[in-house]
């Protein structure tokens, strides 16, 4: 007893301060057989989020919404994506099978525009990489270059508008990207199958070696904090064995997920950034398929991308969950055509 009590205040060291300001996402991703790509992510967040699900067709221009200086493009891939407010991409898949997932993370810092490179909201991250890349080595290559300067307003309930990318093809290539002291940070490769929040993912990576030496099938931490629920989410996810049935693997991935989420109405007093899970998302990066489980409804749905119509010209559909509408099974043919949401717009001092 005393020395597992010893290891967890030693992991604790290594968390440092940003342990107490994260909020609780978490993303993995299974490798399977047969090449089957599986991508989970939880959002979890302290106030209603009003999330929708979106098709956005290939073809539209978009413009940074970050002042005069603001990045614009033409999507050049069709994607599926859930919003947050109504005004940010937070998660989605385009029709190459390319999946993002942003998640909080309190320690970014973007650095200040300087008028030498155009300027993009961080409410267009996630939506720039869906619309512009098939896979994770193309978009590595171009983001290394920093293209853009990222400007990150306050969300509309007061939070800082700060987080973490990661991108998975269907190869399993992922990569996931920070921006720490003005400095973006990329980690590239297959083995970065686990992200959550704070601290950076350096440091998360160093605390679940940690714990891989002292922990293992005997003990894992059980906490809601994001270290935590690193270390139990890259422990499942090697121990998942070879999955070669497609809807098997989803299954298991949600369990997954689900075992790491926060149950709805845990707050901690005195945290207010660790917050309930709300929904979950599961991506069957091989099959293009994107299935939804809220946390405040007993049924999963899924989207299936080859169902979608996403041709250039064609309108921009939505799904309505925010009005506590439920799904069962296959939603495709359930999107309505709608007005395009407004992404965030971001101030350039």
């Amino acid at each position: 007893m005393m020395k597992a009590a010893l290891r967890s205040l030693a992991a604790l060291a290594i968390l440092g301060p940003a342990a107490e300001a994260a909020f609780a996402c978490t993303r993995c991703v299974y490798l399977g057989p047969d090449r089957g790509v599986i991508v989970a992510r939880s959002f979890d967040w302290r106030d209603d989020p009003r999330t929708n699900l979106y098709t956005l067709p290939r073809g539209a221009k978009r413009n940074g919404a970050a002042g005069p200086d603001s990045l614009t493009w033409t999507s050049k891939y069709g994607s599926v994506v859930a919003t947050m407010y109504e005004a940010a991409t937070v998660d989605g898949m385009n029709e190459k099978g390319l999946v993002a997932n942003v998640l909080y993370l309190a320690e970014s810092d973007y650095g200040k525009p300087d008028g030498s490179k155009p300027t993009l909201s961080i409410s267009l991250w996630t939506q720039y990489v869906l619309d512009q890349f098939e896979t994770v080595a193309e978009a590595v290559e171009a983001l290394r270059r920093e293209p853009f300067r990222i400007v990150a307003p306050t969300l509309p309930n007061g939070s800082p508008a700060t987080g973490h990318l990661a991108i998975t093809d269907p190869s399993g290539d992922t990569a996931v990207f920070e921006y720490v002291g003005g400095v973006l940070k990329i980690h590239h490769g297959r083995q970065y199958q686990v992200m959550t929040n704070s601290p950076t993912f350096d440091r998360q990576l160093a605390i679940n070696a940690y714990w891989d030496q002292v922990g293992g099938d005997f003990m894992l931490p059980g906490t809601i904090r994001a270290a935590d629920r690193f270390v139990r989410a890259s422990y499942f996810i090697k121990a998942i064995p070879p999955i070669s049935d497609e809807s098997r693997a989803v299954a298991t991935m949600f369990s997954v997920i689900r075992s790491v989420s926060v149950p709805l109405g845990i707050t901690t007093p005195g945290e207010p950034n660790i917050a309930s899970t709300l929904w979950r998302t599961v991506h069957d990066a091989k099959d293009r398929t994107l299935y939804f489980d809220s946390a405040s409804s007993p049924t999963v749905f899924w989207v299936k991308l080859s169902e979608l119509d996403l041709a250039a010209g064609s309108p921009v559909k939505k799904l309505t969950l925010s009005d506590g509408t439920t799904y069962n099974g296959d939603a495709s043919a359930s999107f309505r055509e709608s007005e395009p949401f407004t992404f965030l717009p971001a101030k350039v001092d």
